[in-house]
């Protein structure tokens, strides 16, 4: 029996991620081997303090502070970017596509903001790019896209795509907790980044949005141009509204095409959702996507969508394929032929405007508790063309109150538009809340 190929892997990073790959490799290591048949071999663990103390035991292996020693190296078969951010990982990334290597990513930030450019990159270099980990932990989402679901068009992608946020709604709603008193508890557990902005103000879960739009309908849309809004407005109150109403509280990546008006629609937010829906059940650190094709209908699945051991799954799993190509498979990621057929499906493609969204809404407005608001605030709304499918009324022990109402069928102007006269009532305390309520069946 001939001997099996060595395969060298460098590791960019070794933090929480990075120690996952190692410690999972090394746990797996007989059964990888045998399946993948090949050997594999940690060669570098690059990191920025060679001194730091970390969870794992790496052996021999000798921690570095100088990249080249991976990215550089023309022994290295497979460079693992576990850095994070849009820096150093940009940096390093061409660098090491330049010279034609196979990289492997978890980094959803880079993608979003630079993918295009390092996918150019990758093509005309013969190098590999793969991001499977980068988008909703140890769900394969991006290989179910790119390859069990290659024969359909895709109308709807839509879930829960942040495990943090989600664990703090699902607390909110199940111990009737406030925002605050939840994140305290989501930090000590180590579920939120250190930048909290990613997780609370849905940019982490918007970075996945721009990638999976792009993988299903080969366009590239910016951050800034899409609708991406976080979970820190919402209280308890709404949650248990939304209860009474039939609904939960998440915050969902939702990728919507028109393909008759060739409209594609990319957006991250807080909605309502009917409980009726499977994404709706998705509690706890789990994320959760359904995906709508023009021939398999709909398909949903569920796994954890954060911590160590989901996302190392994940990027192991791009090492493997990494492995299977260097030993004569086809490269699983984005041939010549496949952009081409990226290219047709973007073709004339046009983002929506974000005024244009149609849909129902829920507002909590905070209201001086007098004679005739409830009338007043129904004339302004009127005004929009916008009606109440529902009225609920809180009153508080400071005499004032909250409006909690559910709107029939508007748009996201009209009602941007009535929240702007309600904030400038005298009757009216404070600024509007409002959130989209999700129904799939009219996305």
């Amino acid at each position: 029996m001939s001997e099996k190929r060595i395969i060298r892997i460098g590791l960019l990073g070794f933090g929480v991620v990075g120690q996952g790959v190692w410690k999972n490799i090394e746990r797996n290591r007989s059964a990888l081997e045998y399946r993948l048949g090949a050997q594999l071999k940690i060669e570098h663990i690059v990191v920025r303090d060679q001194s730091k103390v970390r969870g794992v035991a790496v052996g021999d292996i000798v921690y570095s502070e100088d990249p080249a020693c991976v990215v550089d190296n023309p022994d290295i078969d497979i460079v693992c970017e576990l850095m994070g951010g849009t820096g150093k990982a940009l940096e390093l990334t061409r660098r090491a596509l330049e010279q034609g290597k196979i990289v492997v990513t978890a980094n959803k930030a880079l993608i979003c903001e630079h993918g295009e450019e390092l996918f150019a990159t990758a093509r005309r270099t013969g190098a590999h790019y793969f991001y499977e980990a980068s988008v909703a932990g140890g769900i394969p989402i991006i290989k179910t896209i790119r390859e069990a679901l290659v024969a359909n068009r895709f109308k709807l992608i839509f879930g829960i795509l942040n495990g943090t946020s989600n664990y703090i709604l699902t607390r909110m709603e199940r111990e009737g907790l406030s925002f605050a008193e939840t994140l305290v508890d989501a930090r000590k557990l180590g579920y939120v980044e250190a930048d909290e902005a990613l997780d609370l103000d849905g940019i982490d879960a918007a970075h996945k949005a721009v990638i999976l739009a792009y993988l299903a309908h080969g366009k590239w849309v910016r951050l800034q141009d899409i609708i991406c809004e976080g979970i820190r407005d919402i209280t308890g109150e709404d949650i248990e509204i939304a209860g009474q109403l039939g609904f939960k509280m998440k915050l969902l990546a939702v990728i919507a095409r028109d393909f008759e008006a060739n409209k594609l629609s990319v957006r991250l937010h807080p909605a309502l959702i009917s409980k009726k829906e499977v994404i709706a059940g998705v509690d706890e650190v789990y994320n959760g996507v359904s995906v709508t094709g023009d021939v398999v209908g709909t398909t949903i699945l569920i796994g954890r969508g954060a911590g160590q051991d989901a996302t190392s799954s994940s990027v192991i799993s791009d090492i493997a394929d990494a492995v299977f190509m260097l030993q004569g498979a086809p490269n699983p990621v984005i041939s010549e032929e496949d952009e081409a057929v990226y290219k047709e499906l973007a073709d004339g493609l046009e983002l929506a405007h974000k005024e244009m969204l149609r849909g129902r809404y829920y507002l909590r407005i905070h209201v001086k508790d007098q004679q005739g608001v409830l009338a007043r605030i129904s004339d302004i709304m009127s005004k929009e063309h916008i009606s109440f499918a529902t009225v609920n009324q809180k009153e508080l022990e400071d005499g004032t109150a909250k409006l909690m109402v559910t709107t029939h069928e508007s748009d996201e102007a009209s009602i941007e538009r009535a929240k702007a006269v309600l904030l400038l009532e005298d009757s009216v305390i404070g600024a509007p809340v409002s959130f989209r309520i999700f129904d799939p069946a009219k996305a």
